[in-house]
């Protein structure tokens, strides 16, 4: 019998949460950390001295004997440096924690990507205490370790982290959106949040197999692999019954995620072979960020107790779908109001059109921007290519929203387009509410209900970078709307044309067909909107003149650190797809080839042996000529790809510019010599095959 959980008792014992700080904290201090929590009041030191103390006495009770500042640098994973709570006095052991401790943390910043925003050799970093996301106890096998959620920056004050621009970029929209809201009558509200979930994609394969592949280990995708008999045509396996060794990965992961408070609610197999999905509920951004971190880090540590691995690439198979994360973004007030809920009659509903509008204007403006955000060298194998969300950023609104604005367009908006109610035709199943918009998977970015699901994020990135970017961008709009609404002497008027001229002049961006179809994308260039296919194509939208004031203007990210990280992704995607190269030339030299060859020696024996009894050679002979053929072809494209690796290493040139070789002839030549390989794995023994086929992996568990 099964040992019985409540998630009622589990969620959240392992954080330090605002019933916790009810509980270990005064009255007075937990006051006043609630204010700077909730309304951005400055710390004060006596208070976080008190917060320390009673930080520690829980965390020891619990067990933990270390603390971290736990952040997220530039490097696409969280970073950490553990200190114990032991003090030596007069050679007694003391537990001590101080409240500057708590505050701030100090770490070599220079081997952290700094993307010539500091020299080299100016080594100071601090991490300071992110009190608006709870800390929290993780459990493993170095025991119970206190994590404190810290931002971090350079000695000079730059960011150089993912959740300083975050935190800016939500009291920026913050501000604005209050400035709207008060001109529509509300005095009541005193913060707006931004709320985001994420929906996280992942694959999980046989440990022992994925130990055996050099290019998942390295490389996290498989960079050669012929497709198995079987892929997800069938489409048996999205939603289907989960097998017992995955739900028993499932089921650790859910109970650690809910000791540290992250909402893990939603969990089922995905469209692929060994893919499934977990969705949070939503959160606030700056949390639901952390949240997603832990999720991936967990899930790659629980995975092994299971043996298995955990895959987070966003095309670790080719042939069959990748992973995405969908980042469902909405706006709220404190006292519960979303800004995004049209109502049950939204066309009337002039507060909510006017955000409406705010995104839409956003979106069209800084769709550049908003592509990069979903960018990362893995997410180009996706994108546009038939299973995920076109390279060009549209918006689907849906029928009854659509129907609204384009009244308004034409005068004014008089009717909603109601759902209605759904009969199924069976007595016994009950009538359904139907939604008044169907859903659009095509779409990259689009409205669900009340919030937008942006659909291009990758697996394995943070969503820090796009919801920053959908913050600060829609900020800037909402900036723009206050002014001149503050100014307006009829105020219902100017609000009605502003929501008129705003879509009329941005409705381009508006699609709601099929995003996969080629007459899209010819549609697109019609309309004037950027395709960027690849990530090398989106990154220079960091460096937009547009880009650098809007992020100025609201104090999110000044030109320098604007600058600094464009460098960061080309210097990135330089150094993937070199990794990449490198060892998909390593396995093809070391492991395929001398397997071809000895296969092709025994096949050229046993023609010989044939050929000297008078039998039938021509199966045979026609095996070898295969071989033969696709061998010469593979080793000419292994040598070219040496070439153009050993060329795009040593280019002196920008970092823009050796990014553009890579994918203009680094990537390319990869591309080619997997073509010869994989025909090869048709046509050698799988007995001398060097490492597991696609076959194994997909379908081993």
């Amino acid at each position: 019998m099964q040992q019985k959980i409540s998630i009622v008792e589990l969620y959240g014992t392992n954080v330090f949460n605002d019933a916790q700080m009810r509980e270990h904290l005064p009255k007075k201090i937990y006051t006043e950390l609630q204010h700077t929590i909730e309304e951005g009041a400055e710390l004060n030191a006596s208070v976080a001295e008190v917060v320390a103390n009673a930080m520690k006495d829980w965390a020891m009770e619990r067990g933990a004997t270390h603390f971290t500042h736990w952040f997220q640098p530039m490097t696409g994973i969280t970073a950490e440096k553990h200190d114990s709570f032991l003090t030596v006095n007069n050679g007694r052991a003391i537990t001590e924690f101080s409240g500057k401790e708590l505050i701030k943390g100090e770490s070599d910043a220079s081997s952290f990507p700094s993307g010539g925003l500091r020299a080299t050799f100016e080594a100071r970093g601090y991490t300071a205490w992110d009190c608006t996301s709870p800390a929290f106890l993780r459990e493993d096998s170095a025991g119970v370790t206190l994590c404190i959620p810290t931002a971090f920056c350079s000695y000079t004050g730059e960011a150089l982290d993912k959740k300083t621009p975050l935190l800016r970029s939500v009291e920026a929209i913050n501000k604005q959106a209050l400035r709207i809201l008060r001109l529509f009558g509300n005095t009541t509200s005193k913060k707006i949040n931004i709320y985001a979930g994420a929906e996280q994609e992942y694959f999980l394969i046989d440990r022992e197999l994925y130990k055996k592949r050099k290019d998942l280990i390295f490389t996290g995708r498989t960079l050669f692999g012929a497709a198995p008999p079987k892929g997800q045509e069938l489409d048996d396996h999205y939603f289907g019954s989960i097998k017992e060794r995955i739900a028993e990965f499932m089921k650790e992961l859910n109970i650690e995620l809910w000791k540290m408070g992250v909402s893990a609610k939603t969990q089922h197999n995905e469209v692929a072979p060994a893919q499934h999905e977990l969705a949070l509920i939503y959160d606030t951004c700056n949390i639901a960020t952390d949240h997603n971190q832990l999720v991936m880090k967990s899930m790659k540590r629980i995975a092994s107790h299971h043996g298995l691995a955990c895959l987070l690439h966003e095309k670790p198979f080719a042939g069959v779908n990748g992973s995405g994360k969908h980042n469902n973004w909405s706006m709220g007030t404190d006292d519960g109001q979303n800004l995004l809920d049209p109502g049950k009659t939204p066309h009337e509903n002039a507060q909510f059109l006017l955000f409406l509008v705010a995104v839409i204007k956003a979106v069209d403006l800084h769709a550049a921007l908003i592509r990069h955000s979903a960018s990362n060298p893995g997410n180009d194998h996706r994108l546009g290519a038939g299973e995920a969300p076109p390279a060009i950023v549209s918006i689907f609104l849906g029928d009854q929203l659509t129907d609204i604005l384009e009244q308004i367009e034409h005068g004014e908006a008089t009717s909603s387009i109601q759902g209605g109610k759904m009969k199924i035709g069976v007595n016994t199943l009950p009538t359904l509410k139907k939604d008044a918009t169907d859903r659009n998977r095509t779409s990259p970015f689009a409205f669900t209900g009340n919030k937008f699901e942006f659909r291009m994020v990758p697996s394995s990135g943070s969503i820090s970078g796009p919801n920053f970017i959908l913050n600060t961008v829609v900020a800037d709009v909402l900036k723009e709307f206050a002014d001149e609404l503050e100014k307006a002497e009829d105020f219902t008027a100017t609000v009605h044309d502003l929501i008129h001229k705003t879509y009329v002049e941005h409705k381009r961006v508006i699609f709601n067909e099929n995003g996969y179809s080629e007459e899209w994308i010819k549609e697109a260039e019609k309309r004037g909107l950027p395709n960027l296919p690849t990530m090398v194509d989106a990154i220079p939208a960091l460096t937009y003149d547009k880009t650098i004031e809007t992020c100025e203007r609201h104090k999110v990210l000044c030109r320098l650190e604007l600058q600094s990280r464009a460098e960061i992704h080309y210097e990135s995607y330089i150094k993937q797809i070199n990794i990449e190269a490198r060892t998909m030339i390593d396995i093809a030299s070391k492991q395929i080839l001398p397997a071809v060859i000895k296969y092709k020696g025994s096949v050229a024996n046993s023609l010989s042996s044939i050929k000297e009894i008078g039998g039938d050679t021509s199966v045979e002979q026609e095996l070898l000529n295969n071989i033969t053929e696709n061998v010469k072809l593979f080793y000419q494209n292994l040598k070219i790809l040496e070439q153009e690796t050993e060329k795009a290493h040593h280019l002196q040139c920008s970092n823009q510019e050796q990014a553009l070789f890579y994918r203009n002839h680094v990537a390319k030549a990869m591309e080619e010599l997997r073509k010869p390989a994989d025909e090869l794995e048709m046509l050698v023994d799988e007995n001398i095959w060097p490492f597991p086929t696609y076959g194994e992996l997909l379908f081993n568990i």
